[in-house]
């Protein structure tokens, strides 16, 4: 008997053991899609992950059917997925479930895309055959059926195939084609089909675009200093399985890479460009495309799961993509030939996920996939992360550094802006200090273009009764609300929960209710009563919902259609936009003030980024930076973009304290929703833990958002010295887990590990 061990999209530790009936045992194959019974009465489409012949010690079923010829997921995949389990502590099932698209999940019902082709029936493709039809419909009075049969023989060319000439010429023609070229009916061309002498069928088509021919003289000539790097590059590579580009701000990076992915393709590899948000790709995505055409698949969230489905088919197929651009999705695809995997803004956070799990990062897991294939990482940044630069200052990586802007344009002036001061002296407008708005108004009528920066989307992060101070919170979850006035409505931006705007306050009666902060949509309707005259647009998580929206917003400021644009941290990841020379970082202090041992690091980066959208192709740009803390090490060290410094301290103080990138950090979350509950379980699991782990592990502590769709949250902090064994810190986890689960009071009880967090 043979059996088969199923990865069930289930967030359950293990695979599940079948039987393969005995006309399905030569059929069944690492990698296949199955269907399979679980429990009474639910069925769920597995993956295979290992035939056998091990009787399993206890009853198992049969596989009900099998839904693949050939393995959807690679033997490669396959290892991918288990080495994300194992490192992440998640299920296998989990990371299943995140990998493929929901179309080959069976969740979907994906459904080639086809389109109605008409053609000549078997029995009429000869020149008597064809006489005689043409007879037929003249006697019978029949023009527009005459007419549209004429203008088919023509179009497809069977004319002159029925006369002797070859059938390697005849064209296919959808319906629309054909009527649209003859200027005919569907009732003309139905007429005939039901008389025998054309016949319907279907084609399948692709939803993806096509790019078409690769130009690789399209290809930019590389400057001095590029040309450096990318050659010190090559070396590198020569000992090194993964090298850390650090670039400043338009440094030309990208234009590096993309002469790194030519060289790949002429050598027969294929390569992985990863980015960190969709907004990206649409500016990259032009740039290969101009270059590579066809070869380019592109591959992320906002497109459709039928999409995906064909790029997923397509990299299995003997024609895959040489080239694929995306999110950190794009890495669970099948690669055949993986040369090089280039992560691009590699700092970025929107690598790592958060919800649901595996709370995987994907750099982490590219640079396992290129070690499996064999393959070379390029990481590139202007503000690399703690963890790979002091990996590259190590000789773990190579390191290679372009500071200076490409044709030696002037990185922008830095202008530190006292807001606290400002407000002392009334002298502030809303969140707009005088020197900001003056720059503004300045490019503005010199027909230059702004950025203005603000971390937080909606009206205002909270609204407050003026006389007793009542702030409505969300039902489910420990935070305030935050007041979206285009909607007029409160929002919880956790839970997403939508609550009504009240008309009085609920504790005094009282109907002063003011909102309190700023937020993008506040900035935005500010902005256009400041300067009427600008053509303003906003990107935030509210403008860009749908998958157009990203192109149409950078479209129309690239092309000077809108001049001033309000955004959160999209603006700051890589966008390339000529002709911008203000930036405004409205509110420094919401970055730095974050409870957060990283707060410094992701600020300095930030600010870094959103800065180096500033004048990047002609004249120095300039930047006001707006501040209650002027004195602060890190602001300084923004403006001189001094990285050095700023990562020396930064590493004193994570040695001092036990922090990444010298210690790995687990973060140990239990979820109930009884409040006392989680208090009581998060203290066993913590006493049991430092049983076996001693005083590595910190807490239970609450977080700062302690309760999140009527769940109470608690957390557990374990600090592991660089070398120590994560498998067997799992199994610790593991076991503890398993006592403390003995406990009848905390059967309801959820717990889940996040690994490396951010």
């Amino acid at each position: 008997m043979v059996y088969a061990d199923i990865i069930l999209p289930l967030p359950l530790e293990g695979v599940f053991t079948y039987s393969v009936p005995d006309d399905m045992a030569s059929a069944v194959k690492s990698g296949m899609r199955v269907v399979v019974p679980l429990g009474r009465s639910k069925k769920y489409m597995g993956v295979v992950l290992k035939v056998h012949d091990v009787k399993p010690e206890f009853e198992v079923k049969d596989i009900l059917s099998l839904s693949d010829t050939r393995p959807s997921v690679t033997a490669l995949q396959l290892r991918l997925w288990q080495w994300i389990a194992d490192y992440y502590m998640s299920p296998l099932g989990d990371v299943f479930k995140a990998a493929l698209p929901a179309g080959l999940k069976g969740e979907d019902n994906y459904r080639p895309k086809t389109e109605r082709c008409v053609t000549l029936p078997e029995k009429m493709r000869s020149g008597q055959s064809l006489h005689v039809v043409l007879n037929l419909l003249t006697q019978t009075h029949a023009r527009k059926q005459k007419d549209l049969f004429e203008q088919y023989l023509s179009l497809s060319h069977w004319d002159e195939a029925c006369s002797g000439g070859s059938r390697d010429d005849v064209a296919e023609l959808t319906c629309e084609e054909l009527l649209n070229e003859a200027h005919s009916t569907t009732t003309t061309l139905r007429a005939l089909v039901s008389r025998g002498f054309l016949t319907i069928y279907e084609r399948e088509v692709g939803r993806i675009g096509h790019g078409g021919e690769a130009h690789p003289e399209n290809m930019k000539t590389l400057g001095e200093a590029q040309q450096r790097a990318y050659d010190e590059i090559q070396e590198t590579f020569k000992t090194k399985n993964v090298t850390l580009l650090h670039g400043v701000t338009s440094s030309g990076k990208t234009e590096i890479y993309i002469h790194l992915i030519d060289k790949t393709l002429r050598e027969g590899r294929q390569v992985l460009y990863l980015l960190p948000e969709i907004a990206l790709t649409v500016q990259i995505m032009k740039r290969l495309r101009n270059v590579f055409g066809d070869r380019l698949g592109i591959y992320h969230s906002k497109y459709s799961d039928a999409e995906r489905v064909e790029i997923w088919n397509r990299q299995l197929s003997d024609n895959p993509y040489g080239v694929i651009l995306g999110a950190r999705s794009a890495l669970f695809l099948p690669f055949s030939n993986l040369g090089l995997v280039i992560v691009d803004e590699e700092h970025e956070t929107s690598f790592k996920q958060q919800d649901p799990a595996p709370r995987y990062h994907a750099r982490s897991a590219a640079i396992v996939l290129a070690s499996m294939c064999g393959a070379k990482v390029l990481l590139g940044s202007a503000t690399p992360s703690a963890e790979s630069y002091n990996n590259a200052l190590t000789g773990k990586y190579g390191l290679v550094c372009i500071m200076t802007r490409y044709k030696n344009i002037q990185l922008p002036e830095i202008q530190v802006v006292d807001v606290k001061d400002l407000r002392r002296r009334k002298m502030m407008n809303g969140p707009f200090s005088p020197v900001l708005l003056k720059a503004v108004r300045e490019a503005l009528a010199d027909g230059r273009q702004a950025i203005l920066f603000h971390n937080r989307r909606g009206f205002a992060p909270m609204i407050e009764c003026h006389v007793c101070g009542w702030v409505p919170h969300c039902d489910k979850c420990d935070v305030s609300l935050t007041l979206h006035k285009s909607l007029d409505r409160l929002t919880c931006h956790y839970c997403g929960s939508v609550y009504y705007v009240p008309a009085k306050c609920p504790c005094c009666g009282s109907t002063e209710l003011r909102s309190r902060g700023y937020g993008t949509e506040n900035i935005e309707d500010r902005i256009r009563e400041i300067f009427p005259e600008a053509r303003v647009s906003r990107m935030d998580l509210d403008t860009t919902r749908t998958r157009n929206a990203y192109e149409r917003i950078i479209s129309e400021f690239s092309s000077g259609q809108t001049n001033l644009l309000i955004g959160t941290q999209m603006v700051s990841k890589g966008l390339d936009f000529g002709n911008v020379s203000v930036v405004g970082i409205l509110d420094a202090d919401t970055m730095l003030n974050n409870p957060d041992f990283r707060a410094y690091e992701h600020a300095f980066m930030m600010m870094a980024q959103v800065a180096g959208r500033a004048g990047r192709k002609s004249g120095r740009g300039k930047v006001i930076l707006q501040t209650r803390n002027p004195e602060l090490p890190v602001i300084g060290e923004v403006v001189r973009n001094d990285y050095k410094t700023f990562y020396k301290e930064l590493f004193e103080e994570r040695r001092m304290f036990h922090y990444p990138p010298f210690y790995h950090l687990v973060c140990v979350y239990l979820r109930h929703r009884n409040a006392q509950v989680a208090d009581e379980a998060a203290a066993d699991m913590a006493r049991l833990l430092r049983g076996m782990l001693g005083e590595r592990v910190l807490g239970p502590d609450r977080p700062s958002v302690a309760r999140v769709k009527t769940m109470s949250i608690r957390k557990i902090i374990i600090k592991l010295e660089a070398g120590i064994s994560l498998p067997r810190v799992r199994e610790c986890l593991c076991a503890q887990l398993a006592l403390l689960m003995q406990n009848k009071r905390y059967a309801t009880l959820e717990t889940y590990y996040d690994v490396d967090p951010l």
